[in-house]
């Protein structure tokens, strides 16, 4: 084996090794960030994943032998991973929603035209005639251009975009921003900087420099971009280790008189709304859709839940939620509902939030509140 594949070889599994063991850390965790070091442990998995494929094919595992049909893409993950990954952060409380799966149909759609495509060499014989042209222009769109990585910078960089405005809006009301913050928008930053730069390679090679034999993507660049990958790899876990316990601090800000009475005229305006429109019954609420309801900015709605209410969103919504349930709970005509349907009616997306609303806000299991207000287990 020549000296320079020795070393590409080292330095791609320092990377997956590295992505691997940190992977691993981060999933086991068990600190205040449980959900954000979950998202960052799925990404070291599927970027060590991304390694281990490349230094295996290194080796000739992969090419059309049985290792070829498992060795899937899933870098288009990475982008969505990123931007939630920041969000958490941001938000220690924060839960995947039903249409956080939205931003994942990418990589769906990846994996399905990646099977679809890899299926094409069970019917190829050496002719065109043997694939239908669905096939045959699948493979090559899919297999001799480098469609998956542009696609795949393309999300990255989209994804990073969307980080930054959340890290920009949270920047003004978060105390340690020289610690998180800096640290999440380094993040963000070298990410989109180096994926920015791939795609900038991908599309000057592909418009100026593709000829016949342009074959899986196989150009000069291909394992210096891997070793870049690696790089990165290796960074966010090191990065990363020490801050998975971090929360962020928000302040408690000195508020002058004309704010003041901001917030006050707000907290009356957002009372006034749950108490007559009950917005706290949409499942689907959340804290972009309260502030355009109330035509103002989120982060004056948090700092008004905060100094009026003192409160967070997610409680603040919730403890209306019960009280509407407990309504809900004493009204006999009510009776015939199981306790979940009445929960759903009161605003409740899940059986989990309600689970932990209730234990959180009123001490009790909701079989308990049920006995407690009904006196029926």
């Amino acid at each position: 084996m020549e000296v320079e594949i020795i070393l590409i070889v080292i330095l791609l599994s320092l990377g997956a090794v590295q992505g691997l063991v940190y992977g691993v850390i981060f999933w086991q965790s068990q600190g205040p960030n449980k959900t954000s070091n979950r998202i960052l442990a799925a990404m070291l998995f599927f970027l060590a994943y991304r390694l281990i494929v490349e230094t295996m094919l290194l080796f000739g595992l992969g090419e059309y032998d049985i290792w070829y049909h498992w060795m899937i893409d899933f870098n288009w993950v990475y982008g969505p991973l990123i931007y939630f990954y920041v969000k958490s952060q941001l938000q220690p409380d924060f839960r995947f929603q039903k249409q956080d799966i939205l931003h994942f149909i990418p990589v769906g759609i990846q994996f399905i035209l990646s099977n679809f495509v890899r299926a094409q060499n069970f019917y190829w014989d050496g002719r065109h005639e043997s694939l239908s042209w669905m096939g045959r222009w699948a493979y090559i769109i899919w297999m001799n251009y480098p469609t998956m990585y542009i696609i795949a910078s393309l999300l990255i960089i989209v994804y990073s975009f969307k980080a930054g405005k959340l890290l920009n809006q949270h920047s003004a009301t978060i105390v340690n921003k020289q610690n998180k913050i800096a640290w999440l928008k380094r993040l963000v930053f070298y990410f989109r900087l180096y994926f920015l730069m791939v795609l900038g390679i991908l599309m000057v090679d592909w418009l100026f420099f593709q000829d016949f034999e342009y074959y899986y993507f196989t150009r000069f660049y291909y394992y210096p971009l891997f070793i870049g990958v690696a790089v990165l790899t290796y960074w966010l876990g090191i990065a990363s280790f020490s801050r998975k316990d971090q929360i962020p601090k928000h302040p408690r800000p000195i508020l002058t008189t004309e704010k003041k009475d901001q917030l006050q005229t707000l907290a009356s305006v957002l009372t006034r709304s749950m108490e007559e429109d009950k917005l706290y019954k949409n499942q689907e609420l959340s804290l972009p859709i309260l502030a355009e309801h109330l035509n103002t900015k989120p982060y004056l709605l948090t700092n008004c839940l905060k100094t009026q209410f003192n409160s967070k969103f997610n409680d603040y919504i919730n403890e209306y939620r019960l009280q509407e349930l407990i309504r809900l709970l004493k009204e006999e005509d009510n009776e015939k509902f199981t306790l979940l349907s009445l929960a759903y009616e009161a605003g409740f997306n899940s059986k989990a939030s309600f689970n932990r609303a209730t234990k959180k806000h009123l001490g009790l299991t909701p079989s308990e509140l049920k006995k407690q207000i009904t006196g029926k287990g």
